[in-house]
C-alpha cells in the first residue's frame, strides 16, 4: 500500500497527482529546482527537497538526485508526471530498484516505446498501420515535406517541419540540440509530413491482471509548433468503424509490450480517413481530463491503485457527454508565440469550469520551463455546450501579468472551422493572423480607464467641484486617444453616450442605449481592463518619452529572457548578412527561438554567446544597412 508519494516533477501536473493523493490519504513530497522553491507546487505538497540548480539538466533530468530525494523524504512510491524522465527506463528501473514503487508501466514497455523508430518497428510486427521512414542523409526533393521529431520524447520539443532541402541540415542541428536539452537524447528521425492531418489518440489503461480499457478518442488538432493547444473527447466527425480500428490498434499496442498503467497511442488520420500510428507515450499526457470528464474517473487513483496491484473491472464505465480543453500560455500568438515571463498578478476563473494550474496570483513565471499556466476544461451534454462554455470561462477569466494566449483561445473556440469541427494540424497555419487580431472594445476600455485614473487622482489629491468647466483632458493609451471632460455631475467622454459611474476600480459606461461595466486593476504600470465581453490591457504612453529607451537603428534585442545556445557558423563583427538569415538561437521556457538579421548589412555589434544569460531587452547584435545606389558609377580605383 503507498503510504508516501513523491512526484519526479513540477508545476501544473504534480499539483494535479498531488490533490489525488490528498484525497487518497496518501502523503505527498514535491522536489524543486532553485527557481521553484517557492512554487506552487512545493508549498502544497507535505515536504519539499531541494534539487541544487536551475536548469532541468541539473535538476528534474538527475534521476539519480530524485531516488535519493525520496528516500530521505521517507516515501514509498514515486509518480514521474509528464515530460522529464517520464519515459525514460533506467529511471524506472532505479527506482524499483531502490525498493520504491513506480506509478507507471513496467520498464521493458517504457524502454520499447520510448524510442519511437523502435516503436514503429514492433507496431509493424503487430499490424498496425504506419507511415514510412524517410532516412534524412538521403532525403530528397520527392520526400517533401519532412517531419523531424524527437525520439525520445514528445511535446513538440525537437520537432520540426521540413519544406525546403537545403534547410534540412539546420533544422536537423536545431531539432537534435533541443530533443538533447529536454530529454537527455538527441536522436531524431524523419518521416513524411501528412499536410492538413488530424491529431487522434487513445487513452489507454491497463491493470497486471491482463485487462485492457480502451477509453474512447481524443482530438488534438489544434497545435502551435507541433505543441497541442486544444484538446477534446471523443473526437468529432470519426466513422464508427475507424473509431472501432483506432481501438484496436491501441489496445494491440498496449498488449504487445506487456503494458500496464495509463498511456496514449497517437495516431495520424489522413484527409481520406486512413489512420497511422505516430507513437505510444508511456505516461499521463497533459490533456487526460478530458477523458476523466467523459468517463466520470480520475485517471490519477486507477494509476495509484493499479501500482498496487489492484486489477480494473472488466469494462470500463460508459462514457457522457463531450469535454474540450484549453491550455492557456504565457506567450504572445501574434510574436512567433514568444515566450512571456514575469509576476501574475492574479488568475481567476469563472465557476463552472475545472481548472488545473501550477501558479496562482503572485506567482513569477520564469524562463527555465515551460510557458503553460494552466488547463481550462469544460465538460456538457453535447459539444456546442462545451466549446460555448469553455469560451464563455476563458472569456470572463481574470488574467493580470504577463501576456497569454486567451484571446487566441476564445477565437480558436468560437471560429466557423472549429464549430464544424473541421480539425486539422494547419488550423492555425491558415487562420493565425484573423486569430490575433486587437480584441474589439479597446477604445471604449481605454475611455474606461481614463475615467477611472481621474477618479483616483481626485480622491488621492481633493477634486471638489469649482464652478468653472474644466479644461479638455486628454490620454493616450496605445493607439486609443481618449478625451474627457469632468462637470459638476461627474464626466462626460467622447465616443459615449453617457458616463453612469465612476471609481478607481470600476466604470459604467452607455453606448446606444446599453450601459457596459469595465473592472480596471492596475498593477507596475499596467491597466487591465475586464469586461464580460473580454479583457484589455493597456500602458499608459508617457506624455515625454524617455530618451535612453531609444536604441539604435538594426539592434537585434533580446525578445524574451533566456541562455544563447548557438551562434552561427562564422558570424563576427565585419561580416555581411542579409534580412531574415538566422544570426543566433536563444533557449527558453524549453524550447529554441531562431534571431534573424532585421535587414540586409553589416553586422557590427555582436554582444552574444553561447552559454550567456540574457535578459528581454538585452542587446545581442547589430546590422548596420548599407544604401546603395544603382545608378551610381562603379568604383574602379580598387
Amino acid at each position: 500500500m503507498i503510504t508516501s508519494l513523491l512526484v519526479a516533477n513540477r508545476g501544473e501536473i504534480a499539483c494535479r497527482v498531488f490533490r489525488t493523493c490528498t484525497e487518497l490519504g496518501i502523503a505527498t513530497v514535491a522536489v524543486h529546482s532553485d527557481p521553484d522553491a517557492d512554487a506552487l507546487h512545493t508549498r502544497t505538497a507535505d515536504v519539499a527537497v531541494r534539487l541544487p540548480g536551475a536548469s532541468p539538466a541539473d535538476t528534474y533530468l538527475r534521476g539519480e538526485l530524485l531516488v535519493k530525494a525520496a528516500l530521505a523524504a521517507g516515501a514509498d512510491a514515486v509518480h514521474p508526471g509528464y515530460g522529464f524522465l517520464s519515459e525514460n527506463a533506467d529511471f524506472a528501473r532505479a527506482v524499483q530498484d531502490a525498493g520504491l514503487t513506480w506509478v507507471g508501466p513496467p520498464p521493458a514497455a517504457i524502454e520499447a516505446m520510448a524510442s519511437k523508430t523502435r516503436a514503429k518497428d514492433l507496431m509493424a510486427k503487430a499490424g498496425v498501420p504506419l507511415l514510412a521512414p524517410v532516412d534524412p542523409a538521403n532525403a530528397t526533393t520527392a520526400d517533401l515535406p519532412l517531419l523531424l521529431k524527437a525520439a525520445a520524447g514528445g511535446g513538440g520539443r525537437g520537432m520540426r517541419v521540413v519544406r525546403e532541402l537545403a534547410d534540412l541540415p539546420d533544422e536537423l542541428t536545431a531539432a537534435t540540440a533541443e530533443a538533447r536539452s529536454a530529454f537527455g537524447d538527441g536522436e531524431v528521425f524523419a518521416e513524411p509530413y501528412v499536410e492538413r492531418g488530424r491529431h487522434v489518440e487513445v487513452q489507454i489503461l491497463a491493470d497486471a491482471h491482463g485487462t485492457v480499457w480502451a477509453l474512447g478518442t481524443r482530438d488534438c488538432s489544434l497545435q502551435r509548433r507541433h505543441q497541442k493547444v486544444i484538446e477534446e473527447a471523443p473526437a468529432p466527425g470519426l466513422s464508427d468503424a475507424l473509431r472501432a480500428t483506432l481501438h484496436e490498434s491501441a489496445t494491440a499496442a498496449a498488449r504487445a509490450v506487456g503494458y500496464r498503467g495509463a498511456g496514449t497511442v497517437e495516431f495520424l488520420v489522413d484527409a481520406g480517413g486512413r489512420a497511422y500510428f505516430l507513437e505510444m507515450n508511456t505516461r499521463l499526457q497533459v490533456e487526460h481530463p478530458v477523458t476523466e470528464a467523459v468517463f466520470g474517473i480520475d485517471l490519477v487513483a486507477l494509476q495509484l491503485r493499479i501500482a498496487e496491484g489492484e486489477p480494473l473491472p472488466a469494462e470500463p464505465p460508459a462514457a457522457t457527454g463531450h469535454a474540450v480543453e484549453a491550455r492557456l500560455y504565457a506567450e504572445d500568438p501574434a510574436a512567433g508565440w514568444q515566450p512571456q515571463t514575469g509576476p501574475l498578478h492574479t488568475l481567476e476563473l469563472p465557476p463552472g469550469v475545472r481548472l488545473d494550474t501550477g501558479y496562482v496570483g503572485g506567482d513569477t513565471i520564469g524562463v527555465h520551463y515551460d510557458p503553460m499556466l494552466a488547463k481550462v476544461i469544460a465538460h456538457a451534454p453535447t459539444r456546442r455546450e462545451a466549446v460555448r462554455a469553455l469560451a464563455q470561462a476563458l472569456t470572463r477569466a481574470r488574467i493580470h501579468g504577463p501576456l497569454t494566449n486567451r484571446d487566441l483561445l476564445v477565437s480558436s473556440l468560437r471560429h466557423p472551422d472549429f464549430l464544424a469541427a473541421e480539425l486539422d494540424t494547419g488550423f492555425y497555419d491558415r487562420n493565425l493572423g484573423e486569430l490575433t487580431g486587437p480584441p474589439p472594445g479597446g477604445q471604449l476600455a481605454a475611455v474606461a480607464v481614463a475615467l477611472a485614473d481621474a477618479a483616483g487622482r481626485s480622491s488621492r489629491f481633493g477634486g471638489g467641484w469649482r464652478n468653472v468647466r474644466s479644461q479638455p483632458q486628454t490620454k493616450t493609451y496605445g493607439a486609443h486617444e481618449v478625451h474627457y471632460h469632468r462637470t459638476r455631475d461627474g464626466y462626460t467622454a467622447d465616443g459615449v453616450d453617457r458616463v453612469v459611474s465612476v471609481t478607481p476600480s470600476r466604470v459604467v459606461l452607455e453606448l446606444d442605449g446599453v450601459q457596459r461595466q469595465f473592472d480596471i486593476a492596475v498593477h507596475d504600470g499596467q491597466v487591465y481592463v475586464d469586461t464580460p465581453a473580454g479583457a484589455h490591457t493597456l500602458t499608459p504612453t508617457p506624455r515625454f518619452p524617455d530618451p535612453a529607451a531609444r536604441t539604435v537603428p538594426g539592434s537585434l534585442l533580446a525578445p524574451m529572457p533566456g541562455t544563447v545556445v548557438r551562434v552561427a557558423e562564422g558570424l563576427a563583427e565585419g561580416v555581411e548578412v542579409t534580412a531574415g538569415q538566422p544570426l543566433l538561437w536563444l533557449e527558453a521556457m524549453k524550447m529554441e527561438h531562431k534571431i534573424s538579421a532585421p535587414a540586409s548589412g553589416t553586422l557590427t555589434a555582436l554582444h552574444a554567446a553561447p552559454g550567456r544569460q540574457v535578459e528581454v531587452g538585452a542587446l545581442l547584435a547589430v546590422v548596420t544597412g548599407v544604401p546603395t545606389d544603382p545608378d551610381a558609377p562603379e568604383d574602379e580605383s580598387a
